[in-house]
């Protein structure tokens, strides 16, 4: 049940994510900074 609500939290993010972003390279920014935030916690 837990996972099912991360993967969902997840997806949301993810739109909001990309209906922030107009751009490609907004896009790889996002990405990028989203890699560095769970690098960190790892």
């Amino acid at each position: 049940m837990l996972s099912r609500f991360v993967a969902f939290l997840l997806v949301i993010g993810s739109l909001f994510s990309l209906a922030a972003c107009n751009t490609v390279d907004g896009v790889g920014q996002d990405i990028s900074g989203a890699a560095r935030t769970v690098k960190r916690a790892l």
